[in-house]
């Protein structure tokens, strides 16, 4: 992988064999070979070789409570010993690969093809030139020093296509370098718990070395390798390296290897850090795909050749399932992620419809030409082929030739990638200010289109600082936390063990950061509110935990999703045990047989005296917002030792001491932010493990419900019950009955999020299919995460598996940065809308324009470069300008657009229609009574190689002012009056227009004969502006016809809807296939040969892939690879050749591409 090879390696370490690892007790190689072996093989091999674990911490020279000293020499040596902890990324591509890679643009091609043509032919003076025999063909080249000037027409067509390609490889590049450093800002947040000088400190996940003790909990994904020195109920998912996805358990004494990029499912522990960055386990896959890269590479390259999109499609989920599922299942892992982007979709589609139109007209350009010229020399005029003229007549072929290419490169809106990537590099870079992490480009857009939000309650809506405000204690509720004085104190002493002993050891209170701030929680949040009740009933949780440290911890049963509850059975000194309990309130009651009294007596707890309980003490305080959490205890004897793994009978039978109100108030900002999202027609719903009258308190004080409106608030049970069938089978139609009223689920389990989300995403009940985003910190939350069409993990709270299975993190867990999330959505939907409008008006006018100008007088009235330069506008230039506009408030007054709403809505479509009249009128009155108008000589008809005329250069010019006034009108889509509205929060747009100008300014004084024109004077200036200015005039007139006047736009507004609805049921069959190869069979393939120019279309699918294959990338150290893959390709637009995207009908390039 990195910059070393494997032989580099090991000449490295059998150096350090020698003098056994600098000083170190064991060397590199020991510690890799040990990190091979798992379950009873490793315990064997620690005991024969270390004798134990503390043994392999002694020869590290560590200790396992205290850990390393942490000073800087040791730290340094250790690195250079055992490595450092990152895996060196792949290098990036150079520039000039970059460019190499912009050249492969078939369009580019042809043109540079044509262009040499062109300047080989000017240098050739034909022996037939003087003849009158050629006809036509040589008048006007009297003049010697216009025909030596041929050539510059062939010079400036290369040199403009210098400049596209160097601008594309720009973009690519600093693309390329922008996900590089989203890549390294993301490794760079990822820290770890590691014990330096007997600290638990935060550390960066590079700066872990090994001989570092880590503590490791549940959520974590493990950044290095290392052995359990003392785990509790531990469960680690594997499957990332081993392909198998049971949890696997660890303990000490049974199998204590941890290895890196694996995810703690449960429990907790501590273990020695054994090896780090290419020496951990991911690390060794990694040099081997390192090592193999090169092969790789040139085997991808035949794979490319042989089915393009699909080796492409397949490559990212390699590296990041890790082989975990089998072909079909990734295919359809594609198919779901590809379904994702809504925008993308309708692109693609719209690109391919263009292109088919835009070579069309080429073709029939460039035979309408060649047709006239022949017909005209030989039938009309009735000359012969003289071989002395032959030159002569390729001369003008090859004109003709550069004509039909240069209406083909103004039809193909090439600037469509680059709008889509501009706008969105532009939006994650500032969504990043507004605490948006966007680790998949399409989720940013994906999420303008949202239409419902299932969000945790925990630290999204509420601020997760939990403070215990109320409590049940010996028999009385208090409303707030009572003097410690008035609390028995054998019942006190009992509380504050049970709390103290049974949490986590990494839950702590410190003091705050400044004088007077809130003190300073550290870990599980509920956990710190109880803790705070201790310290409010004037006791300290430490001095106890320093009694008993974690290591002397008998027993723990870790929280998770099923059992709800969280217990400690410590050994006392009498031999016995006695095992605390904590956990959500109604679920610990229910296994209390007993209670303590108002003086510390154990009394009998019936079923009776819980519904009173439940009635007068937890409602109560469940309808404050306040989680409920019990308290209990239960004593064993030492002997017969009970059986710990009999969790049942273990759990039960317990004595309750206390019921706790813990409040977690809500966030301030969340109202108004809920409110924007109702206004914008999203729908929030409230998916919560809390207790239901907690949930619905929290859900009325956030504005999710209120009160007197026909919603649903139900607990997990209720809702199961509702949406199963008598086989327990979920059935979508049941789903449907629940999902459209439903506010708040609580009590949910992970199951019901996923089984909701998947329920709402694939109803049929409404017309448009709903798309869901949900937030999620933990690591329960993957699947549903994954499941939905943007998933937030929250940066804070959030567990590493969270953050992996995300689209988005929330840097600040806030709710109110997913309705920024939505306001940047919508806007880079709009602004490539606005884009589109604008490209699209210049596309019809340029190529009709150039059509019928060559049809009608047998030259284009735009030249070949001039065009160009139209293009560099349009495409280049417009991109900018449109797609960096800033959000507004605005973009939330409206509703979603949907997946099937036409990317070209009726006001656009008549924006486009009408403004192309306008255009279209001016240019063809200039162009026929132009020169009576100003009193000039006509262009039309001048002979090869004539000097530029005034008359075309008016033309021209005209045309371009037009184009720079409609892209003032094009910032505004959906009618609105004021053009000008918010422009100079846009400096980008404004020093693009006025740098147009500028330029324009100095093209057509000076640019002469390589851009066809000659200068004009102030009065034809004014003239050309004032024209210009007519645009602004005719766009109000435009935006006063009411659409419902134009019947007819209705059509032309869904270029892109025609097969939307039908792709989605196809998706779950393979008939998708069958019906892209029918499409196909139509004798298409032979246009999308000369196709090709629309891989660049496909390049903003790529850009989007990429975005969905930009992976986890991120926060894996496997990452490393597949995100190299994936940068490369985004950035070249070569990579999926049309006819290769065709020739594997599975592709979905291939399908939107056949059915247009």
């Amino acid at each position: 992988m990195g910059d070393m090879t494997n032989s580099d390696f090991y000449t490295k370490n059998q150096r350090n064999e020698g003098n056994h690892a600098g000083g170190f007790g064991c060397s590199l190689m020991e510690l890799r070979s040990l990190m091979e072996l798992r379950g009873t093989e490793a315990t064997v091999k620690i005991q024969e070789d270390y004798g134990s674990v503390e043994g392999l911490c002694q020869r590290l020279k560590t200790s396992p409570t205290e850990g390393l000293a942490g000073v800087a020499p040791d730290l340094d040596k250790r690195k250079e010993v055992y490595g450092e902890n990152l895996i060196p990324p792949k290098k990036p591509k150079t520039f000039l690969e970059l460019v190499w890679e912009a050249l492969q643009d078939v369009t580019l091609i042809i043109l540079e093809i044509a262009a040499i043509i062109s300047l080989g032919l000017s240098f050739y003076q034909p022996p037939g030139e003087g003849s009158e025999m050629c006809g036509a063909a040589n008048a006007g080249a009297e003049d010697e020093g216009e025909s030596e000037a041929g050539w510059i027409e062939g010079a400036a067509i290369l040199l403009s296509v210098v400049c596209v390609v160097l601008v594309t490889a720009f973009n690519d590049w600093s693309k390329e370098k922008q996900f590089r450093g989203l890549q390294s800002r993301i490794e760079q947040e990822q820290k770890f718990q590691v014990v330096r000088g007997g600290q638990v400190i935060q550390l960066p996940v590079a700066d872990i070395v090994v001989g570092d003790i880590a503590q490791i909990k549940y959520g974590d994904l493990l950044p290095t390798d290392g052995v359990l020195i003392q785990g509790n109920d531990l469960k680690i998912d594997e499957s990332s390296l081993t392909g198998e996805s049971d949890h696997v358990r660890k303990s000490a004494d049974k199998d204590p290897m941890l290895l890196s990029g694996t995810h703690v499912m449960e429990g907790s522990g501590r273990m020695v850090v054994t090896a780090v960055g290419v020496n951990s386990q991911t690390g060794i896959i990694f040099t081997l795909l390192g090592a193999g890269g090169e092969e790789e590479e040139k085997k991808e390259k035949k794979v490319k050749k042989q089915d393009g999109a699909a080796a492409m499609e397949m490559q990212p989920l390699k590296s990041a399932e890790g082989g975990e599922t089998d072909e079909r299942e990734k295919k359809k892992a594609n198919i779901s992620k590809k379904d994702k982007s809504v925008l993308q979709g309708k692109l693609t589609k719209l690109a391919v419809q263009i292109g088919k139109a835009g070579l069309l007209m080429s073709a029939i350009t460039v035979i309408i030409l060649v047709l006239y010229f022949a017909i005209d020399n030989f039938v009309l005029q009735k000359r012969l082929w003289l071989p002395e003229c032959t030159p002569v007549y390729i001369q003008y072929f090859v004109k003709f030739f550069i004509i039909g290419v240069t209406v083909l490169v103004v039809a193909v809106p090439e600037g469509l990638p680059l709008a889509v990537t501009i706008s969105l590099a532009y939006s994650v870079k500032k969504m990043m200010k507004d605490n948006n992490l966007v680790r998949h480009l399409d989720a940013c857009e994906t999420m303008g289109n949202a239409t419902a939000i299932c969000s945790d309650k925990t630290g999204t809506l509420t601020t997760n600082r939990m403070t215990a405000v109320q409590c049940y204690v010996g028999d009385v509720h208090y409303k707030v936390i009572p003097d410690p004085s008035v609390i028995n104190s054998k019942t006190l002493d009992t509380l504050v063990n049970a709390i103290s002993l049974n949490s986590a050891y990494t839950t702590k209170i410190l003091p705050p950061d400044k004088e007077g701030g809130l003190p300073k929680q550290v870990g599980n949040k509920t956990e710190c509110g109880l803790l705070g009740l201790v310290l409010e009933l004037k006791r300290d949780y430490q001095t106890i935990r320093n009694q008993i440290p974690e290591e002397k911890l008998y027993k723990v049963y870790t929280f998770n999703s099923v059992r709800k509850s969280m217990s400690t059975v410590i050994k006392l000194p009498d031999g016995s045990f006695r095992m605390y309990s904590k956990g959500a309130s109604e679920i610990v009651l229910k296994k209390c047989s007993r209670i303590l009294s108002d003086v510390g007596e154990t009394r009998v707890f019936r079923p009776r005296d819980r519904d009173e309980m439940v009635k007068k003490v937890i409602e109560p305080m469940a309808c404050d917002g306040l989680r409920t959490i019990c308290v209990g205890f239960r004593d064993f004897p030492a002997d017969p030792e009970p059986n710990w793994d009999d969790e049942s009978n273990i759990l039960s039978d317990l004595t309750a001491i206390c019921v706790v109100g813990i409040e977690d108030p809500v966030r301030p900002e969340v109202p108004d932010a809920i409110q924007k999202c109702q206004r914008a027609g999203i729908t929030v719903r409230m998916v919560t493990g809390d207790n239901i009258n907690t949930a619905r308190a929290i859900a009325i004080k956030c504005g999710i419900i209120h009160p007197g409106e026909d919603f649903l608030c139900i607990d997990g049970k209720e809702f199961n019950r509702r949406i199963r069938n008598e086989k327990g089978e979920v059935e979508q139609e049941r789903i449907d009955k629940v999902w459209p009223k439903l506010r708040v689920l609580a009590r949910s389990s992970p199951t019901d999020k996923h089984t909701l989300v998947k329920g709402i995403i694939d109803s049929t009940l409404v017309d448009q299919r709903q798309v869901v985003a949900v937030t999620g910190d933990g690591t329960n939350d993957g699947p549903a995460l994954k499941k939905a069409d943007v998933g937030f993990a929250m940066g804070i709270a959030g567990t590493d598996v969270a953050k992996e299975a995300s689209d988005i993190i929330l840097t600040d867990d806030n709710f109110s940065s997913i309705v920024k999330a939505v306001m940047w959505g919508r806007n880079v939907y709009d602004s490539i809308s606005k884009f589109l409008q604008f490209q699209l008006t210049v596309n019809v006018v340029a190529v009709i324009v150039a059509f019928t100008g060559a049809c009608i007088t047998q030259d284009s009235p735009l030249k070949a470069v001039q065009m160009l330069w139209v293009n560099l506008i349009m495409d280049t230039f417009a991109s900018l300008a449109l797609a960096t506009e800033p959000p507004t408030e605005s973009l939330l007054m409206r509703k979603p657009y949907g997946r099937d709403k036409p990317l070209i809505s009726s006001t656009m479509t008549k924006n486009i229609l009408g403004h192309g009249v306008y255009q279209l009128t001016i240019i063809f009155t200039l162009l026929f009574v132009g020169e009576q108008i100003f009193d000039i000589d006509s262009g039309r008809n001048a002979p090869l190689h004539s000097p530029p005329s005034e008359h075309y250069t008016i033309i021209f010019n005209t045309f371009v002012m037009m184009q720079l006034f409609n892209e003032i009108n094009a910032r505004k889509i959906h009618g609105e009056r004021n053009v000008f509205d918010g422009i100079f929060r846009n400096p980008i747009f404004c020093s693009i227009v006025l740098g147009t100008f500028a330029i324009q300014i100095v093209i057509v004084q000076f640019g002469g004969k390589p851009f066809s024109c000659s200068p004009l004077d102030l009065e034809k200036w004014m003239w050309c502006v004032f024209l210009g200015l007519g645009e602004l005039v005719w766009g109000q007139v435009i935006s006063t016809i009411p659409n419902s006047k134009l019947r007819f736009l209705k059509g032309a507004g869904r270029l892109t809807q025609k097969d939307e609805m039908p792709e989605e049921e196809l998706n779950e069959d393979q008939e998708e296939i069958d019906h892209a190869e029918r499409e196909l069979r139509r004798g298409q393939i032979l246009w999308f040969r000369g196709l090709n120019r629309i891989q660049t279309q496909i390049e903003v699918v790529n850009t989007f892939k990429s975005g969905t294959s930009f992976q986890g990338a991120l926060r894996r150290q496997s990452s490393t690879t597949s995100q190299n893959q994936d940068v490369t390709n985004v950035s070249s637009p070569s990579h999926v050749s049309l006819s290769n995207a065709l020739s594997s009908p599975t592709s979905t390039t291939a399908v939107p591409a056949g059915q247009c």
